[in-house]
């Protein structure tokens, strides 16, 4: 039987970690981070259309969005913010959730986890920003957790996909500048 962990993983246990150069200053990727006009740009799957719907970045604030499939498909999600030191680095708790904010299923798996904890950072050489994501599941079941480490090639490949819009959104950016 599935046993149910309340907290953050173990020390030790497996770890998502995904690290992305950008070539822009620090500020500029956490406003691209962090600023509802900015997410909207690049935040998702490629070739999905993004809508926020409320941003509020600070300790037990969510983001609120919805998200479009090239087929019309619409899915919700949400972070609920922990920790933030901007420009440093922010901590969330991400999820998939109703058009109220309210935590659902992963429409595409039953044992996706309903939590995930998100930790990035952000750091700054030489103009360049370095993004670190570190996570994994939290308060999930065992076959939840089997669910999202088994999926990690495709969960690698949506963030580099993401990471690919993030990353020509801020050279747009800074060319309008």
């Amino acid at each position: 039987m599935a046993t149910s962990n309340n907290s953050a993983p173990p020390p030790g246990e497996q770890e998502l970690v995904i690290t992305r150069v950008f070539d822009a200053p620090r500020e500029l990727v956490w406003k691209a981070f962090t600023e509802a006009d900015r997410l909207a740009q690049w935040w998702g799957p490629q070739g999905f259309t993004m809508l926020v719907h409320r941003v509020d970045v600070r300790p037990g604030g969510v983001f609120h969005y919805s998200m479009r499939s090239p087929d019309g498909q619409i899915m919700w999600g949400r972070f609920v913010y922990g920790d933030i030191l901007a420009p440093e680095r922010m901590v969330f708790v991400s999820s998939f959730a109703d058009e109220e904010g309210n935590i659902t299923r992963a429409p595409f798996n039953p044992t996706w986890p309903l939590e995930i904890m998100n930790i990035v950072t952000f750091a700054e050489q030489d103009g360049k920003t370095t993004v670190t994501l570190r996570g994994g599941p939290i308060n999930a079941t065992d076959e939840e957790r089997e669910t999202f480490w088994s999926a990690q090639q495709s969960v690698r490949q949506g963030f580099a996909g993401t990471f690919d819009q993030l990353a020509a959104y801020l050279a747009e950016d800074q060319q309008q500048a």
